[in-house]
């Protein structure tokens, strides 16, 4: 602006001058006035010439303070995107119990009133687009009777959903059976499930799962290490895991599922003598606050795939609960046979029964009582009584 009212200055003063020139000599020197003209014409060809590095420089200047800008606010945007595409949370098992244990007639050294943290997972879970994701669940848990701290990660997996019945986790991630099962039966803060219970599986292992489930239909097959998430150890072979399920209506499950492998027993330097195989069957229903299911299953050389004897269990689950409006009522019955060849008259049975409530959104108490018996015709006498309150909070 300062250039454009320079130029029109200049250019009136020469006018000016141009014309008193001509005043003064009357009709004027036709040269001359061709002279003032030319160098008029030339100081606006230079005065237009300026005028355009001017604005030229103005729109450089624009366009860097708004890259500025635009880099100023681009950290914040990434670090928006990544908060809105991660989420973080908890699941605590805790409880407070008075557990009475006898072996053979004798209080064992577990008895005693105590607090245990059971499990405390950690969960960071983040999606990199619609398709890809990925997750990793810590595992701690304290427990009193032996006073130790421990710490695990019990998940830590790429995922790729492709669709409905076709996803895709590479890792530590859940294995077919065992979560299916706690979801229908809903009081895992209380007890673990039969398997897992009885030992004679995993919740989660390292390996190669593909799953999927469209509402009515549901399956996971699951290539891993056998060693569970606790012990990502090499093996000669794979273990293998599957399960499908089926919803005829809402509310109702039928599932099925099978293991064979060595448990990531199977080295160079100690083969396994037998694989170790599971079969499993469930049939739950859950609807309108009731709860019931059923769960079976029968595992060959479980626990003695390293011993030239072979052996079988098997055992069965009933579990059963009702939500009314301030709190549910639960109950639940084990048998196992865990030694079916090598020690016929082994068995366990166990027992519980409580009442839950719930106290605010993420935070549920249950008050129970349980009863654990595993004895034989000789010398197993081993009874397990405990009450107390056990709590799970989600977050």
């Amino acid at each position: 602006m300062r250039i454009r009212m320079l130029s029109v200055a200049i250019a009136t003063g020469l006018t000016f001058a141009s014309f008193g020139a001509m005043a003064q000599s009357g009709s004027g020197d036709a040269q001359q006035l061709a002279d003032l003209k030319a160098q008029l014409t030339a100081l606006q060809a230079k005065v237009t010439a300026l005028q355009e590095r001017t604005d030229a420089q103005s729109s450089i200047n624009v366009s860097t303070q708004q890259n500025i800008e635009a880099l100023q606010q681009s950290p914040a945007k990434t670090a928006a995107s990544w908060a809105d595409n991660t989420k973080v949370g908890g699941t605590m098992f805790a409880d407070f119990t008075n557990l009475d244990q006898t072996s053979n007639g004798k209080k064992t050294d577990a008895s005693g009133t105590g607090i245990d943290v059971k499990r405390f997972y950690l969960t960071l879970d983040h999606k990199f687009n619609d398709i890809w994701s990925a997750n990793l669940t810590t595992d701690f848990n304290y427990v009193g009777n032996d006073g130790q701290t421990q710490l695990f990660v019990k998940k830590a997996y790429v995922q790729g959903k492709f669709s409905p019945l076709a996803t895709l986790r590479v890792g530590a991630a859940s294995t077919p059976w065992i979560p299916f099962v706690e979801d229908w039966y809903g009081y895992r803060y209380v007890e673990n499930t039969l398997i897992d219970r009885m030992k004679y599986g995993n919740s989660a292992d390292w390996g190669v799962h593909l799953l999927g489930d469209n509402g009515k239909f549901n399956y996971q097959v699951s290539a891993i290490n056998g060693g569970g998430y606790k012990h990502p150890s090499r093996s000669d072979h794979v273990d293998f895991e599957g399960r499908v399920g089926l919803q005829p209506i809402k509310g109702l499950v039928f599932a099925v599922g099978a293991y064979d492998g060595d448990l990531g027993k199977d080295t160079a330097t100690s083969p396994t003598l037998h694989s170790a195989r599971r079969y499993d069957a469930m049939a739950a229903w859950n609807r309108d606050g009731l709860r019931l299911g059923a769960e079976w299953f029968k595992a060959d050389n479980w626990k003695n795939i390293t011993t030239p004897a072979t052996d079988t269990a098997s055992g069965y689950s009933l579990w059963g609960s009702y939500d009314f409006t301030r709190a549910s009522v639960f109950a639940r019955y084990d048998q196992v046979k865990p030694s079916k060849d090598l020690d016929p008259s082994l068995k366990n049975t166990y027992w519980n029964a409580g009442v839950a409530f719930p106290i605010t959104k993420g935070i549920k108490v249950a008050v129970a009582y349980k009863d654990e018996k595993l004895r034989n015709n000789t010398t197993v006498d081993v009874h397990s009584r405990e009450i107390g309150a056990w709590t799970e909070v989600k977050f």
